[in-house]
């Protein structure tokens, strides 16, 4: 692409050095850079990227953009900026030619159900034939690609190269899980979203927001990221049994869809049965009513197939293209997620690490204890420690309790734990540092009888500690031990 086409992009900016006729590409990794491409500056949480401009010049990058004033050698032309993370956004989607207005976009927000609302989105499109892509904690992926990704939203860069293949395989949809962070930073700047969708607002993330009223407004950036051109058809899916969903439906111009089981609910649920492996319940919509049959347990994931089947009615689908498909779509994984086992006791892996989804997710499963619950709980890496008590007495109501870490990172493990164990409500718990010695115990220690929920790792394989990131997967750990022990 022609350089000055880039460049005239920006009304404020100062340009040293000669300007190089063409970009071949735009980098925000030094690692990465190739003959002739920008190199984009970005200030992030741990590295700054001003650091690596030389390292970036010596692998070829010819046009270099900055939001601080730096002397380079070499030939590179240096641009500076204001802010470098907006100028990022429009260089790449003007280089990528716009990738958004390509494809319809689903941007999913709120502190829990963010993977299983995406992945129930994804597999109902597949199922009716609408090739899509999806973006979030569990990875890219399309029909033919899987690929971790480093963040629960990645950055603008990654995203719109997501974008990119998923167009070159003739898709017509993707959709993004949105965390907060991800908004406040800017990745999903320029991401021209057609619908936005809300599951909940519970505690988290206050180590980084301080409050949950900022909090909630991070979340709430994204409905106003629709924009105000009422030309176009986009929408805000709202959770109507959630406070914060009148907020966010103040903050865009377009029509907002909700769902819950509230009959005030545009689509919403009754007669709920819940099922050991499964959930059936009558869906009222304003097509009509339909039996909805699912894979999934609790009164949790009703609310996220509601979010599901409401995104994609906005989208154009109708309930009777979904209903078919509701009933094969499997937990993702790490879930709510049972192991495969029919010796031991039953065991089930969970991504939930609030105190709200722990609270959910032992309830999903209390009507279905015929001896014991057993629950794991962890957390680590100096995150958010006021939730830890509130974690804790949530897990309470299990008959025993291990309490562990999560990617304790450099924090000390044993203050970790002291966290934890202000919250207890009871004394039929232990502190075992070790997280995979925690696990073990909670095999050991069951019967065939009871129920072990391993919390907060959910699908992840690594576990941090100190500086280095070591192999581990909850998964993989209980399963060894059941079949040494039963």
């Amino acid at each position: 692409m022609e350089t000055i086409e880039l460049l005239d992009l920006l009304k404020i900016k100062k340009v040293y050095g000669d300007i190089p006729s063409k970009v071949t590409g735009i980098q925000m990794d030094s690692r990465k850079v190739k003959q002739g491409n920008c190199f984009i500056c970005v200030v992030g949480s741990n590295v700054d990227g001003h650091n690596f401009i030389e390292e970036a010049i010596r692998r070829g990058a010819s046009l270099i953009v900055a939001e601080k004033q730096e002397v380079i050698s070499g030939s590179a032309c240096f641009v500076l900026v204001k802010n470098s993370v907006k100028v990022l956004s429009r260089f790449v989607q003007h280089f990528y030619c716009y990738p958004s207005s390509k494809l319809a976009i689903f941007g999913v927000t709120g502190t829990n159900g963010k993977t299983t609302v995406s992945h129930i989105i994804y597999n109902l499109l597949e199922a009716n034939g609408r090739k899509s892509a999806a973006s979030g904690t569990l990875g890219f992926r399309t029909n033919v690609i899987t690929e971790p990704t480093q963040n629960t939203t990645s950055d603008i860069l990654s995203s719109l190269n997501m974008m990119q293949r998923a167009i070159e395989q003739n898709c017509e949809a993707i959709v993004f899980e949105t965390s907060s962070q991800g908004i406040i930073n800017g990745r999903m700047w320029g991401i021209d979203l057609d619908i936005a969708i809300f599951t909940n607002l519970t505690h988290d993330h206050l180590d980084y927001h301080k409050t949950m009223e900022h909090y909630g407004y991070a979340k709430g950036l994204l409905f106003a990221q629709l924009g105000q051109d009422i030309a176009k058809e986009k929408f805000a899916v709202l959770n109507h049994d959630d406070p914060w969903a009148a907020a966010y439906s103040r903050m865009t111009p377009f029509e907002t869809i909700t769902y819950g089981l509230s009959e005030q609910a545009d689509f919403y649920a009754d007669q709920i049965e819940y099922r050991e492996n499964g959930t059936v319940f009558l869906l009222h919509s304003p097509q009509d009513n339909y039996v909805v049959s699912t894979s999934f347990i609790g009164e949790f994931n009703v609310y996220n197939m509601l979010a599901a089947i409401a995104a994609l009615y906005a989208y154009g689908l109708s309930v009777e293209d979904m209903l078919p498909y509701t009933a094969d779509i499997q937990p993702a994984a790490g879930r709510m997620e049972k192991l495969s086992n029919s010796k031991g006791p039953a065991v089930y892996i969970d991504y939930s690490h609030t105190p709200d989804a722990i609270e959910k997710a032992i309830n999903s499963l209390l009507p279905f204890k015929k001896k014991r619950l057993i629950v794991v709980i962890g957390s680590g890496n100096f995150r958010d420690r006021l939730k830890r008590p509130m974690m804790a007495e949530k897990a309470s109501v299990a008959d025993y309790v291990i309490i562990t870490v999560n990617n304790p990172g450099k924090e000390p493990i044993s203050g970790i734990l002291k966290d934890f164990e202000k919250g207890m409500q009871h004394d039929r718990y232990v502190c075992i540092g070790d997280r995979a010695e925690a696990i073990r115990h909670a095999i050991n220690l069951s019967t065939k009888d009871d129920i072990v929920l391993l919390t907060d790792k959910g699908h992840e394989n690594t576990i941090l500690i100190g500086s280095r990131y070591f192999p581990h997967s909850d998964k993989e750990i209980a399963l060894e031990q059941v079949n040494l022990q039963f």
